[in-house]
């Protein structure tokens, strides 16, 4: 009876374990099929929806106006102090601060009645003097007197001539004149005032042309040349630049910052700069020369080279056309506002990536294009609209000052 009831609770025990691993075990599932692959996918040549998607442009011949950056100074084309050039006392002032004067305008006069008076009496001296000399040479043709006599009295004529003009000079340094055309700034006297020889009276500025003195490097001494243009921007008027042209270029090199000092000319007949002004000199080196430009996004610089990634075309396995990639190592030029200069390594035409270069991860990679080329145009066939954008300079133009109506005040440069 014990050993039929331990015989019932192992096959109940062992039914136990069958129901519990049968409730428990695994369900196989079906494997779906593989699916085909779909033409154009990520390993086709021509790209598909797993392709990275770029930004790309094309490489371009434009022309590149090479320049250089500088600051100066301005300065007129003729400015001075004017000064007395003896001492007396101010009796007029003809001058007006801040006015327009003439060559050979009175400014000052100062206290002559002394030298007047003076000149009045070597006048009559010499009246005495021609007098003397007229009545010796009739005598000495009727005897009366030696030639002796007569040589005297011309030597007295000269003399009496001589102190006649040193009084007029005299007379005449009491009038102070404007030695050129300009502007007169502000006076310092009044009517009244003594002034001691080489006192200060006004500055006078001649600012019809202005000049802009600026330094460029040493390395660039066989570029600059008189006659080439600039441009000159100042604080005072940040929304307008000026044209300018190179005067002359110091024979000397500054020893101390090796620099090449340059003078530059500015026609400014409408008075809308002035002398001392902080200016930034943007100067042009030698004529406009075909170079091949592309943004400077599209540079990838990594371990010490330089490359861009380059478009090939490619035909997919549905006959669509594609892109692929291609790494090309270059050699960069000038570098402009946004834009870099390709000496070697890509062509006219070639198409190349400006973003997403990271997501390409070796060479013949497919890709796809953000946007199509503009209206449908071949690769290396540049819409006429672009063709004329990428003429125009890198950076914008600022308008060149007006002049006024005339010859310029700067003259006829000739080139070296």
């Amino acid at each position: 009876m014990k050993r039929s009831t331990t015989l019932i609770a192992v096959v109940a025990l062992a039914g136990a374990l069958g129901a519990a691993w049968w409730f428990q075990r695994p369900s196989a599932a079906p494997q779906a099929p593989p699916a085909p692959a779909r033409a154009g996918g990520p390993g086709a040549p021509g790209g598909g929806a797993g392709a990275p998607v770029v930004e790309s442009t094309l490489a371009r011949l434009q022309p590149l106006s090479e320049q250089i950056e500088a600051v100066g100074s301005l300065r007129s084309r003729q400015g001075t102090m004017v000064r007395a050039e003896v001492g007396g006392r101010v009796t007029q002032i003809n001058f007006r601060d801040g006015q327009r004067i003439r060559r050979g305008q009175l400014l000052v006069q100062l206290d002559d009645r002394l030298q007047r008076a003076q000149v009045q009496q070597a006048q009559a001296e010499l009246s005495i003097a021609q007098a003397n000399h007229k009545r010796n040479s009739e005598l000495v043709a009727q005897g009366f007197i030696s030639q002796r006599g007569v040589d005297e009295s011309a030597a007295a004529v000269q003399v009496a001539q001589a102190r006649a003009e040193l009084a007029r000079a005299t007379a005449a340094r009491l009038r102070v004149l404007a030695p050129f055309d300009g502007v007169a700034g502000l006076r310092n006297i009044s009517v009244g005032d003594y002034l001691k020889e080489g006192s200060d009276i006004v500055n006078l500025e001649d600012m019809a042309a202005m000049y802009v003195d600026f330094r460029l490097p040493e390395r660039l001494q066989a570029r600059v040349r008189p006659g080439q243009s600039a441009r000159v921007q100042v604080e005072a008027l940040p929304d307008r630049a000026f044209a300018a042209v190179v005067q002359a270029v110091d024979p000397q090199i500054d020893a101390d910052g090796r620099s090449l000092n340059v003078r530059g000319c500015i026609d400014n007949r409408l008075l809308q700069l002035r002398p001392g002004m902080f200016a930034r000199v943007n100067t042009r080196l030698g004529d406009d020369r075909p170079a091949l430009m592309v943004p400077e996004e599209a540079i990838v610089s990594q371990g010490g080279r330089q490359s861009v990634i380059r478009l090939l075309r490619a035909e997919g396995k549905d006959g669509q056309p594609g892109w692929t990639s291609q790494r090309a190592d270059v050699q960069t030029g000038t570098r402009l506002a946004g834009q870099v200069e390709i000496v070697r390594g890509l062509a006219d035409g070639d198409r190349i990536v400006t973003a997403g270069q990271q997501r390409i991860q070796r060479d013949g990679a497919p890709v796809r294009l953000a946007e199509p080329p503009a209206n449908g145009a071949p690769d290396g066939a540049a819409p006429a609209a672009s063709a004329a954008a990428a003429a125009q300079p890198a950076v914008a133009a600022l308008p060149w000052a007006e002049t006024a109506a005339g010859p310029g005040p700067c003259g006829a440069v000739a080139a070296r």
